[in-house]
C-alpha cells in the first residue's frame, strides 16, 4: 500500500512538471541552413478549427518564405542571338590568333630577331680627353712660364671577323630555333583545338541521343500507364518504366552538361576569341584526308617542329665552337693620341694585342664541343621517337577506320531494327518490357561505341597533322 501510494504521487509530480513546462518556439521559422540542412515539415491546420497557442508560433508566413529550388537544377540556358556558324579551321585561326602561348612564342621569335641586328654591330670606339695645368719644377726663366695642356686619346676595337662570322651564324640559327618553336607551339595549339571541337560536336551527339532515347522510354511509359488505368497491366510495369525514365533523364541532364563543359573548355582554349553562341559546322563524319603511308612515314622525321628545332639547335651549337675557337686569335686596339699644350703638340697613333699566351679558352671551347654532342644525340633519339609515334598513330587511325567501318556495314541498322521488332512484340503482349529495355540498352552501347569511333578516328587524324606540322598557318613570322 505504501509502495502504491508513492508511485501515484512520483506520476502525479512528473505530470505536473511536464504541464508546467513551455518549450521555447520561435517567433519567425530560421532560414534554411541556420538551424538544420532542410525546413521542418509542418502539417496544415484543421480547417474550421483555430490553431492552438502552443503551435500558433510555428505556423509559416507564405510571404516571407524563401525559395526552395527543386530538383534536380534546372540546365544553363544557352546564349541568346543569332548563331555563328564557325568551321573547325576558322576555329584553329581564331584560336592561334588569341591564344597567349602562341603570342608569347612569336614574341620570342621577335626577341631571337632583334639578337641578330646586335651581334651584327661593331664596337664602338672608346674617347678620352683629359686636361689640367702644368706646373714647372725649375727655374721659369729657363723652362718658360707654366700653362695648360689636354690629351685626347681614341681607342677603336677592331673584332676578329672570324670571331664576328661565327656569332653571326649562330644568332642566326637561334632564330632558326626560334620560328621552330614557334611552328611547333601553333601545331599543338591547333591540333588541341581541333580535338577540343571533335570532343564538342561528340558530346553533342551523345546529348541528342540521350534525348532521343528519354523520348522513347517517356511515351513508352505514358502507353504503360494508360494499361494501368485500364487493368490490363500489373502496376509493377509502371513503377518499373519509372524508373527507367528517371534513368534515362538523369543520363540527358547529364549528358547536356557535358556539352556546356566540353564547350566551356573549347572557348578557354580559344582564348575567349570564339563567339558565345557559336555552333561547328561539320560532323563527326568528315573525311579525313591524308597523303600515302610512303610519303608520311619519309615526311614527318623531316618536317615535324622539334626535329627542325633540334637541328637548328644543333647548327647554333656548332657556330658556338666556331666562335669559341675564333676567341683564341689577337683582339687589336687601334690607338690615336692628341696631346697640345702651349709650346708643344704631339699625335700619337699605335696598336694593342692581347695575347692568348696562359689562356686559351679550352673550357669554354669544351663546354661547347659538349653541348654540341648533347644535341646531337638528343636529335637523333627524337627523330626516332617521333616516327614511333607516327606509326602509332596511323594504326590507331586504321583501328578506328576498321571500327567505323564495322558500325556503318550493318550493325547500328540491325540494332534499330530489333528496338522496332520489340517495341511492336510489346505493343501486340508478345514481349514483355524487360525484353524491350534489353534491346534498347543494346542499341545505347551500339551508338556510343560508334560515336567514340568516329572521335578516336578524328583524334588519331588530328595527331598525325600535328606530327607532319599540317595547321591554318596565319600567324606565320616574318
Amino acid at each position: 500500500m505504501q509502495i502504491s501510494s508513492r508511485y501515484l504521487l512520483l506520476n502525479f509530480f512528473v505530470f505536473g512538471l511536464l504541464s508546467s513546462t513551455t518549450f521555447a518556439q520561435p517567433s519567425t521559422p530560421l532560414p534554411i541552413g541556420i538551424d538544420s540542412l532542410s525546413p521542418p515539415v509542418l502539417s496544415p491546420p484543421t480547417i474550421g478549427s483555430e490553431a492552438m497557442p502552443a503551435t500558433r508560433p510555428l505556423m509559416r508566413d507564405e510571404s516571407h518564405q524563401p525559395t526552395v529550388q527543386s530538383y534536380p537544377p534546372p540546365l544553363l540556358e544557352e546564349p541568346k542571338g543569332p548563331v555563328v556558324l564557325l568551321s573547325i579551321e576558322e576555329i584553329q585561326q581564331m584560336g592561334l590568333r588569341a591564344n597567349g602561348m602562341v603570342q608569347a612564342a612569336r614574341s620570342q621569335v621577335n626577341m631571337s630577331q632583334a639578337g641578330v641586328i646586335a651581334a651584327a654591330q661593331y664596337q664602338n670606339p672608346e674617347v678620352m680627353f683629359t686636361i689640367g695645368p702644368g706646373h714647372p719644377r725649375i727655374d721659369p726663366n729657363v723652362s718658360g712660364p707654366f700653362s695648360n695642356h689636354r690629351t685626347i686619346t681614341v681607342v677603336q676595337p677592331i673584332e676578329n671577323p672570324f670571331m664576328r662570322s661565327a656569332r653571326i651564324k649562330a644568332s642566326e640559327a637561334v632564330v632558326d630555333a626560334s620560328r621552330a618553336s614557334f611552328n611547333q607551339v601553333s601545331t599543338d595549339m591547333a591540333a588541341l583545338l581541333r580535338v577540343r571541337a571533335y570532343e564538342l560536336l561528340l558530346r553533342e551527339e551523345q546529348a541528342n541521343m540521350e534525348q532521343s532515347i528519354y523520348d522513347l522510354l517517356k511515351d513508352v511509359r505514358r502507353r504503360i500507364a494508360a494499361n494501368v488505368e485500364r487493368g490490363e497491366v500489373a502496376r509493377f510495369e509502371l513503377i518499373r518504366a519509372d524508373t527507367e525514365v528517371q534513368n534515362a533523364a538523369n543520363r540527358k541532364d547529364a549528358a547536356q552538361l557535358t556539352v556546356l563543359r566540353a564547350r566551356v573548355l573549347l572557348m578557354q582554349l580559344a582564348a575567349g576569341s570564339l563567339p558565345p553562341n557559336f555552333k561547328i559546322k561539320g560532323s563527326l563524319k568528315d573525311p579525313v584526308k591524308l597523303p600515302p603511308l610512303a610519303e608520311l612515314r619519309e615526311q614527318v622525321p623531316q618536317i615535324n617542329p622539334d626535329v627542325v628545332r633540334l637541328e637548328a639547335e644543333r647548327e647554333r651549337a656548332n657556330k658556338r665552337i666556331s666562335q669559341e675557337k675564333a676567341t683564341i686569335l689577337p683582339a687589336v686596339n687601334l690607338i690615336y693620341s692628341n696631346y697640345e699644350e702651349q709650346q708643344y703638340y704631339s699625335n700619337t697613333a699605335g696598336i694593342s694585342v692581347r695575347i692568348p699566351l696562359f689562356y686559351q679558352r679550352r673550357g669554354e671551347i669544351d663546354t661547347a664541343v659538349h653541348d654540341s654532342a648533347r644535341i646531337r644525340e638528343t636529335l637523333e633519339y627524337r627523330r626516332y621517337e617521333i616516327g614511333q609515334l607516327f606509326e602509332a598513330a596511323w594504326q590507331a587511325l586504321q583501328i578506328a577506320q576498321r571500327r567505323v567501318a564495322s558500325f556503318e556495314g550493318g550493325l547500328i541498322k540491325e540494332a534499330e531494327n530489333a528496338v522496332k521488332v520489340a517495341e511492336a512484340a510489346y505493343k501486340f503482349g508478345e514481349r514483355g518490357l524487360i525484353e524491350f529495355l534489353d534491346t534498347q540498352r543494346i542499341l545505347r552501347g551500339i551508338l556510343a561505341d560508334s560515336l567514340l569511333a568516329r572521335f578516336d578516328l578524328q583524334s588519331a587524324a588530328a595527331e598525325i597533322d600535328r606530327l607532319r606540322a599540317h595547321y591554318p598557318k596565319e600567324l606565320l613570322v616574318e
